[in-house]
């Protein structure tokens, strides 16, 4: 699908159809749509709707296309809030005239549109030929017959040739598409098995001063972005809540969007405007919307291929983050996990969107594990699976971790160790079968669900090369497992204040402290509610045995109520707040995986309220958002800042980076931008 313009409405549309002498007496009288259209909607959006000074078009594109009657009537009532389009006062039969007549012309505008389509001879010897979708002063982008993105750039072409202009075509997935080369981005962690690390070296500890801005790109109307952008020849994939971006990876510039509606009546982080990427396949790339599908895209031009519903949106489901392609099939998980799910992780082909096989967080009453739950809490348990899993391809397991129990902060109907709640599963990709499991914190009364990315990794272990499974968990704690089996090898502390238990046992239960769960009166307990360390990623440097993690220093007052569950609402049992007078915030710690002790950590200014994950490279480098709203790289082996770059930007993504037109680049969302750096021409790369 093409590019589409911003939806909002801002007044509504049509020429002024009052009358100019007296024969209009004779003369049909206009809609009653069109004329309150005419007075109270065509000063901003247009006579014929398709966009004016003060208002964009809301009758030729995709979006409006897709617009109800009933949703145009809403827009009407309530606009547009932070979208510049106040509620219009009206009376409901002038709404739905009016609604009915903005369908009227979005019908009569419905004209495929075109786009040039040029023949290129290029320096080099090729040719290439199709539609130009990004036509920049010194570049553009073609969409190639096969369904290839092919940027150019214009110092690059020997000779144009226009062959006038062509509609999209309908694209079908090649069994042959191009895979993703050394330089790429291909999926949400870079690598299957969870680790952030990148092999490129371009960018150094000698020459990282030398980074500079190389270009922005703003997604309208977004902000608080957690995106991670995917990059795969030369083209970036971004996501905003129910949108994906396709943009020239080395300009910045938009190739295509698709945006489908936000839907009414999601709740939680789903209906809070939370996405946090793409998954890619050859041609097929996939995403989650707020209301719990997952898409299947053609990536050359946005086509929709399929749509599967995963859950019922009603029943307080959503879908949130990034999918996982583990051979043929796409994998995902649900949000929802404080509104009272049943969390599952699903597998969909990624040909047809047929599902192909689901496993559930939480067992139904008699089943196995059920035992574990003793009391009414069961039937809305919670243990939502909203991040995106790992694959371990040595022994071909999925690594998929799982939310808190619900009620959050109230234990009193969930006793037992309420399975497979805050726990990593173990899943064989064909038919989802649990092959093991960890629970890092049984029976959690503090919403430290184990959502925080695994990442799989093969070290030096008591004499022997051991498969082991990384993880700096929410409840406080490092964690080093076997990936064949589950076991736990070490869990160390790595946050200081951590006042809930003495430490792990060697069965992997955490020794608990008395007078420590939440009370009327409330408890105070460290970590806090967010966690001494989130969903931001984590990365592993192999090379120096280095794992590196944004942690809090931080603790909460977790309170707790006897309120049930209630359908449409939050499923806690409770609250929590700040401690008074603390002062906490984020550190950016190097854990030794050999040992679990602190190697280095660099604090940072802030009241530690940023979400900023971490990207480590082989050149020795790890880049962060800090919590004062920088942008920074430090040195790998000892945490020194080498640069800095003042975006002032609240963190909500993880950094990444990539090739393209052979010079590395290093990008992060930042509010509703994406930032991309590389070396300036000065510097030595």
């Amino acid at each position: 699908m093409p590019h589409m313009r911003p939806l909002a409405l801002a007044g509504l549309l049509s020429a002024s159809l009052a009358p100019t002498s007296a024969s209009y007496l004779t003369q049909a009288r206009p809609p009653a749509g069109a004329a309150v259209f005419a007075e109270r909607c065509a000063p901003c959006h247009g006579a014929d709707g398709r966009g004016g000074e003060r208002g964009p078009d809301i009758v030729s594109t995709p979006d409006a296309a897709r617009r109800t009657p009933d949703v145009i009537a809403r827009l009407v009532r309530e606009g547009v809030p932070g979208g510049g389009m106040p509620a219009v006062p009206l009376e409901p039969d002038d709404v739905r005239a009016v609604a009915s007549h903005v369908r009227t012309l979005a019908e009569a505008a419905r004209v495929a549109p075109t786009w040039p389509r040029v023949r290129l001879a290029l320096r080099s010897g090729r040719a290439v030929e199709g539609l130009a979708l990004a036509v920049g002063a010194a570049d553009l982008t073609l969409l190639t017959a096969s369904g290839d993105l092919v940027p150019v750039e214009r110092a690059d072409i020997s000779r144009e040739v226009a062959l006038g202009r062509a509609p999209m075509p309908t694209l079908a997935p090649r069994a042959d598409a191009p895979q993703p080369a050394s330089g790429d981005w291909p999926t949400y962690n870079g690598d299957v098995g969870g680790n952030r690390h990148s092999r490129l070296a371009q960018v150094t500890p000698a020459n990282v001063a030398g980074l500079r801005p190389a270009w922005t790109y703003a997604i309208p109307g977004a902000r608080n972005l957690r995106t991670t952008p995917l990059v795969i020849g030369g083209v970036m994939y971004v996501t905003a809540p129910n949108e994906v971006h396709a943009v020239d990876a080395a300009t910045g510039r938009q190739i295509w969007r698709v945006r489908q509606p936000r839907t009414p009546g999601v709740i939680g982080d789903a209906g809070a405007g939370v996405n946090r990427g793409v998954a890619v396949a050859g041609d097929r790339l996939f995403f989650v919307t707020d209301d719990a599908r997952i898409v299947a895209l053609h990536r050359g031009n946005g086509q929709v291929l399929w749509e599967t519903r995963m859950a019922d949106f009603k029943a307080h489901y959503g879908a949130t983050s990034a999918p996982l392609v583990v051979g043929g099939l796409a994998i995902s998980g649900v949000s929802g996990g404080d509104e009272g799910v049943r969390g599952f992780v699903a597998a969909f082909d990624i040909a047809t969107g047929r599902e192909v096989w689901r496993t559930w967080t939480v067992p139904t009453r008699g089943e196995p594990g059920s035992e574990t739950w003793q009391g009414t809490a069961l039937e809305h348990g919670c243990a939502a699976t909203w991040l995106t899993g790992s694959y371990d391809a040595a022994l071909d397991q999925v690594l998929w971790t799982t939310g808190n129990p619900c009620p959050d902060y109230n234990g009193d109907e969930r006793k037992g160790d309420n399975l497979w709640s805050d726990s990593v599963l173990a899943l064989d990709p064909r038919t989802g079968q649990r092959r093991w499991h960890f629970q890092f914190t049984p029976h959690d009364l503090n919403d430290w669900d184990a959502v925080q990315t695994v990442i799989a990794a093969d070290l030096p272990w008591e004499g022997a090369t051991r498969a082991v499974l990384l993880q700096a968990n929410r409840n406080g704690f490092f964690y080093v497992l076997d990936r064949r089996t589950g076991q736990l090898l070490r869990a160390t502390p790595f946050v200081r204040n951590l006042n809930w238990a003495t430490g792990i046992g060697a069965d992997g239960r955490p020794r608990r402290l008395l007078d420590m769960a939440p009370s009327v009166r409330g408890t105070t307990v460290c970590p806090s509610v967010e966690g001494a360390t989130n969903w931001m990623s984590p990365s592993f440097d192999p090379a120096r045995g280095l794992y590196f993690v944004q942690a809090l220093e931080r603790c909460s007052v977790f309170t707790k109520s006897s309120r049930g569950f209630e359908p449409g609402q939050s499923f806690y049992g409770g609250t929590t707040r700040r401690v008074p007078g603390e002062t906490g915030g984020k550190v950016l710690r190097a854990i030794e995986v050999a040992t679990g002790r602190i190697a280095w950590e660099l604090p940072q200014v802030g009241d530690g309220d940023t979400w900023a994950g971490v990207l480590s490279t082989a050149s020795g480098l790890v880049f962060t958002g800090e919590d004062d709203g920088a942008f920074t790289a430090v040195a790998a082996a000892d945490g020194r800042r080498l640069w800095r770059f003042e975006a002032n930007a609240d963190w909500r993504g993880s950094p990444m980076t990539y090739l393209a037109r052979e010079r590395q680049h290093i990008a992060i969302a930042g509010g509703g931008v994406i930032y991309a750096f590389s070396l300036g021409s000065a510097a030595q790369r």
